[in-house]
Parts: C-alpha cells; structure tokens; sequence
C-alpha cells in the first residue's frame, strides 16, 4: 500500500467569535477547494477562449480551425473542472512574429482568467532554438544574445504577479548541436557554450522577478541532462525545479523506467516538474522513429482500445508521480486531441467530447485525494484539521472562510476569528 503522508498535514485551529468567546461543541465544514500540488495540463485553448473579437491573425493560437469563441469556452471550462495550473505558450517567433510586434495583450487575457480560477500559470519557453524570431537572424551573436536578454526581462517584468513560474529555457542538451535548420538560439550557444547561455538566460529571469520559480527543461533525460544541470549549479545558476519532458508517442515508458527517472535527477534536491507529457489514445508511432517530428500522417485518429489503454497509463504515471517526495507538479502537454503532430494525446477529443482519462484523472485529483467532511469543535473550541495539503473552505454557524493547510506550523494552535 502506497504512503501519500507527504502530500498531507495536521493542524489544529481554534474558533472564537467576535466577542471573545471560545466556541465549543460547534460543527465545522472543511473543504479542499485546490489542491497544493500542481495538477497541471497545457492551457494552449485559453488564448482563444478569451480572445478579443479584433484579434491579430498573426497569433496562431487564435486563428484556429474552429473560430467560434463559445466552443473554446466550453473546452476550458472542463479543463478547469480538473486542473488547477496551466502552460501558455511564450516561443519567442509566435509572440513576437516581428520585432516589437509583442502579443503580450492576448496572454495577459489567458494568464489573468486562469489566475482567476485559482489556476497557476507558466509560460513556456523564454529561451529556446526552435520555434525562435527569425527576424534574429539579421544580428551578430552578441546583439543576438542582448535582445534575447531584454526579451526576458521584459516579458518576465510584464506579467510578474500573473506568471511568476517560467520554463527559462528549453532543450539545451540538443541545443548547440541542433542542425535541422540555422537558428539565432544555436548560434549563441554554439559561441558561449551551454552553462553560460543558461547561466546569462536564468540571471535574466531572476533579476526581472527574484520570486519567480524558474525551470530548466529537456526532454533528453540521459546522463548529459545530469551533467549539464550539476554544472549550471555549481555555476551558481538560481534553478528553482528540473524540468523533465516525457513525450510517449511510442508508448508508455512504464513503471521501472519512471523511477529510474526519478532516482536519479532526485540527486540534485530540487524540485520535479514533469513539465511535459503526453499518452496515445490510438496507434503507437513507430519505434524507429527517432525524431518525433517526423512522423507525418494525414489522420492519426483516437480508438476505444486505444482509449482504455490511455486511461490505465495515465493513472499509472500519476499514482507514481503524485507518491514521489520529489516530483511537485505534472503536467499533461495536450488537453484535446490533434494539437501537437496532431497526436490523439489528449484528455478530450477535437470535438469536446470526454475520453475516459479525463474522468479517471478528475475522479483521482478531486475524490480519491480529496479531503472534505464535518468536525467538531472541543471543548476548548479546536478541531485537527488533517488532509491533503492545499487551501481549504471552512465553514461554521453561516461564515465561510479560506485556510491555506501547508503543514508549516502543525505544532502551533491557529486561531480563526469569526
């Protein structure tokens, strides 16, 4: 039997009322309304559900095959009924398609709803060689680098307070030996090597919010991803959590494999974020398939089998995450089918309706590690309030109020005015 002790705390909190008075022997509700642990999935479908009627074209993420407005509503309204943190996209050549053509106003949009529904928001990625400006080009590297320095600065400065958990930069193993195309991004690398870049790009952030959680992500998980993280670290670079990509295009890397995983980028005592991740609910690509990308097919549709099979792995994946001391956020990378290589790697298919994943990861996430119930005050008006961390309701004779149960201060008695 699994331990999930880590995940949960006590505390013992007192009631008086607004004279003083102790109050004993008195029925408190408690609920938890959001969980501490970070369930998370992209929230791509976010830009156009709050999009403006006057949107620029040039923002793919809005311009997409179903214009109307209501069926992105629809599809983040079930996202929220599951998830309480939300990836929105930041790759440098979408957001600014042309230099000082910045579509921050449709970001804020997405960022500032989420935030609303008590979601947590992160953008990815501030730093990456694929999907960069190719209006970089025209610079030599140490321009190149400038820009890429002001870009974050700026970017991380505008939504501080909003987004304040980024993925700074992504992919480096790969990055200075990228050859499918010239990119301004390996340029540089190439020239300052990989722990200076990620040291100059992780200053960058930190100086533009020092409270931000800042991230290192890749999805080369092989000992070069170690080697590369313990040299940024002891190059004094202010990583906040490992960033670890697992895109299962080719099937279910299984049980034995994530906690080789886990055993071994645990090492370095710093937060897990399973950042990007991704099931099939139909047919496998091929294994020999070395790039993902290049998987190419006109339909690539989701199957009953194919459905059931996701469902299974997903609960999987997440009983094995959620159980780790280390890991502190998941993050499925597609909500609905069709979005990244048009993969059936989603929780719901184009059409909106739900796979039975959806509903095993809502049934996990809100009932099976879910805390809610009644107490009663003692005599000397306490309760021990003993769940899965996070922020709670609570509620008594007519008042609700919220608590945050971190487990910070278990030995202490809270008292709660009401």
């Amino acid at each position: 039997m699994s331990s999930l002790e880590h995940r949960k705390a006590e505390q013992r909190i007192r009631f008086i009322n607004g004279e003083g008075n102790i109050l004993s022997n008195t029925t408190v509700k408690v609920k938890l309304v959001n969980h501490q642990f970070l369930f998370g999935c992209g929230a791509f479908d976010s830009l156009p559900a709050t999009s403006d009627v006057n949107v620029r074209k040039a923002d793919a993420y809005i311009d997409k095959k179903y214009p109307d407005k209501s069926f992105f509503e629809e599809r983040m309204n079930m996202w929220l009924e599951v998830f309480n943190y939300g990836t929105l996209p930041f790759y440098w050549g979408g957001f600014e398609p042309k230099e000082g053509e910045i579509l921050t106003d449709s970001r804020m949009r997405a960022a500032k709803m989420l935030q609303q529904n008590n979601v947590k928001v992160k953008g990815h990625p501030l730093c990456w060689h694929t999907a960069c400006a190719d209006w970089l080009m025209d610079y030599d590297n140490a321009t190149i680098l400038q820009k890429q320095l002001d870009r974050i600065y700026r970017d991380v400065t505008a939504f501080r307070g909003v987004i304040d958990i980024w993925d700074v930069i992504n992919e480096v193993v790969i990055m200075p030996v990228y050859d499918r195309y010239d990119n301004a991004i390996t340029r540089i690398c190439k020239d300052l090597g990989r722990v200076r870049l990620v040291k100059e790009v992780f200053d960058a952030a930190k100086s533009a919010n020092p409270d931000a959680a800042l991230l290192i992500n890749d999805f080369n998980l092989s000992e070069s991803y170690r080697i590369l993280i313990d040299g940024c670290l002891n190059a004094g670079v202010p990583i906040s959590a490992i960033g670890i990509q697992t895109h299962q295009h080719q099937g279910y890397m299984g049980q034995e494999k994530l906690e080789d995983i886990l055993e071994r980028f645990s090492v370095f005592g710093l937060p897990l974020h399973f950042t990007e991740n991704t099931l099939i609910s139909g047919e496998l690509m091929p294994k020999d398939i070395v790039d993902l990308n290049d998987y190419q097919v006109d339909e690539w549709p989701s199957t009953p089998d194919g459905e059931e099979r996701q469902k299974k792995e997903w609960a999987e994946m997440y009983r094995i995450l959620f159980e780790h001391p280390m890991v502190e956020a998941v993050t499925g990378w597609d909500f609905a089918d069709g979005a990244w290589l048009g993969a059936p790697s989603g929780l719901i298919r184009k059409d909106n309706t739900t796979k039975p994943a959806y509903h095993e990861l809502k049934r996990l996430i809100h009932e099976e590690w879910h805390t809610e119930g009644e107490l009663r005050t003692d005599e000397n008006g306490s309760i021990i309030l003993n769940g899965f961390k996070g922020e709670y309701e609570i509620s008594l004779q007519g008042k609700t109020m919220k608590f945050n149960l971190n487990g910070k201060s278990k030995d202490d008695i809270i008292e709660i005015t009401i």
